[in-house]
């Protein structure tokens, strides 16, 4: 991990400035406290990140898990109950971790994956842009299309035009111009500009900036428009921001189902996101997924136990960390402490960071993950990649993250019913003889209850006097559905005058009394 300490520090940097603002805005949506934002980010990169078996992703508050919160918190009664339900969903995520239920992830298609990435882009960009202008009045993390405040997405950067502050925008642009010229120029130039990121410049620019035009009338930029860290006064000020589960209510059946709620939720966008990061990995490394779901439960019940909000792993900085060079789990650790430390000692300065700069951050992660090119491509992958893609894109836009994967993984499965249906068999016509057709159906390698359609279709669409072939020589498994089929079909074969030849590994057979019986020596296998 140490060997990668050139690559691995100035990506936590970026994280660090992405995850900030994060946080906060995801305890905001979420109803919680703010600091306990920032405690979830400082566990998942610290703990969750040392537990990991991820080089390159990172772990903190997950927006998808916003709206879970804010109810579960008013349903509940107290935070502290609240934080009892997620130390809970971090055992139960364990138990998922023991039980192997990691597998799940590898079972979602490719085209959703990038569907959901692709769509976390857009809305990033689209989230933004209110901020990048001045407009604040929604919460940062608050990602979902019907947001806390009533608005949706789109009525929002409507909404912002009519409230453009200059400053804000001036120096969101000003932090735009400086993120490209960095990474498409300077970052080539030598290798001060690669170890000193642009992010880190765009944010000491935006500081300075706020500095010198606090007493302009036009230019100047509130309090409202910039990061909002708690400031404590002491060492029990700062203490006293942590909050400890109420374990008085451990066998109330509300906590556990929202404590089973979290670990569900939780694990599976976790599971997602494992998935996705190691698409985008360069160097595409494997993340171990029952590690990380004991590592994601060791996470919360530690965040549960002093007053954070529920972890997972979380795409948009997990891309960030990608994005700016991030070689080892270090990336994500040093981005823990940097958060701890931050917080800590200098909160008055991070509370001078105008958001529009950190919006313009966010801006280029969101354009690196949603790249035309990217439509194009899938396009030319044929409807099949095309229409899952982007049915998960329009879902997570229009909805949210979970609702989104659901519908592309709907839309999957569909795609795999209907060439399932079409590739169960081939069926072609040699010739004609003696009066009979003479057709050959051939069977493929696999053929299941998915098939019954198309293969009932074609049986019972052949004419009288036919000589049916069936060569189930390359069939390996053959589903006991499609076997009573051949049974029931093999007496209505006789009153149509139908002759049926089974050419197979254990020879020929003509015209069978009865498929099962020809199968039962090896059954489901030709």
């Amino acid at each position: 991990m140490f060997k990668t300490l050139k690559n691995d520090i100035p990506a936590s940097i970026v994280v660090f400035f992405v995850a900030l603002p994060l946080c906060l805005g995801i305890a905001l949506a979420s109803g919680a406290p703010l600091f306990s934002g920032l405690i979830a980010g400082i566990v998942g990169g610290i703990v969750v990140g040392a537990l990991s078996g991820s080089k390159i992703g990172v772990s903190g508050p997950a927006a998808g898990l916003a709206a879970i919160v804010l109810a579960a918190i008013a349903t509940l009664g107290s935070y502290q109950n609240f934080l009892l339900a997620v130390v809970l969903g971090g055992i139960i995520q364990l138990i998922f971790g023991f039980l192997r239920a990691g597998i799940i992830g590898y079972y979602f298609p490719s085209s959703v994956i990038k569907g959901m990435l692709t769509g976390i882009g857009i809305i990033i960009i689209l989230k933004q842009i209110p901020h990048f202008f001045g407009y604040d009045a929604d919460p940062e993390g608050d990602f979902a299309f019907i947001q806390v405040d009533g608005e949706n997405t789109f009525s929002e950067i409507f909404n912002s035009i009519n409230y453009i502050k200059l400053g804000s925008a001036l120096i969101g642009l000003v932090s735009l111009g400086i993120l490209i010229l960095w990474g498409n120029v300077l970052s080539k130039k030598g290798k001060f500009f690669q170890i000193v990121q642009g992010p880190l410049v765009a944010v000491v620019v935006g500081i300075i900036f706020y500095i010198l035009t606090q007493s302009h009338a036009t230019l100047s930029i509130g309090e409202s428009h910039l990061v909002s860290v708690p400031v404590p006064d002491g060492v029990d000020s700062f203490l006293g921001q942590f909050s400890f589960p109420n374990f008085s209510q451990i066998t109330n059946p509300e906590i556990w189902i929202v404590a089973f709620t979290i670990a569900l939720v939780a694990s599976l966008e976790t599971l997602l996101c494992v998935e996705a990061t190691d698409k985008l990995d360069p160097h595409k490394n494997v993340t171990p997924t029952n590690r990380e779901l004991l590592a994601q439960g060791t996470g919360n019940i530690i965040s549960g136990m002093i007053g954070g909000l529920p972890i997972t792993q979380v795409i948009v900085r997990s891309s960030a960390n990608i994005q700016s060079g991030g070689r080892s789990k270090m990336s994500a650790i040093i981005h823990g402490f940097l958060l701890l430390i931050s917080v800590m000692l200098i909160p008055r300065l991070l509370n001078m960071i105008p958001l529009s700069v950190l919006a313009a951050v966010l801006l280029i992660v969101g354009y690196k993950l949603a790249k035309p090119s990217l439509f194009i491509k899938m396009y030319e992958l044929g409807w099949k990649q095309f229409i899952p893609f982007t049915v998960t894109v329009l879902g997570i836009v229009f909805t949210d993250l979970l609702k989104g994967i659901g519908m592309g993984l709907a839309i999957g499965i569909v795609v795999i019913l209907i060439k399932s249906y079409q590739n169960s068999h081939f069926l072609h016509i040699e010739d004609k003889s003696n009066g009979k057709h003479k057709i050959k159906m051939t069977f493929a390698e696999e053929v299941t209850f998915f098939n019954k359609g198309a293969i009932l279709k074609e049986l019972y669409s052949l004419p009288r006097d036919t000589y049916l072939e069936l060569d189930v020589r390359n069939t390996t498994y053959l589903d006991n559905d499609i076997i009573e089929i051949l049974d029931d079909f093999a007496v209505k074969a006789k009153e149509r005058h139908i002759d049926i030849k089974i050419v197979s590994n254990r020879g020929i057979v003509e015209n069978p009394e009865s498929f099962v019986e020809f199968f039962k020596l090896k059954p489901k296998t030709a």
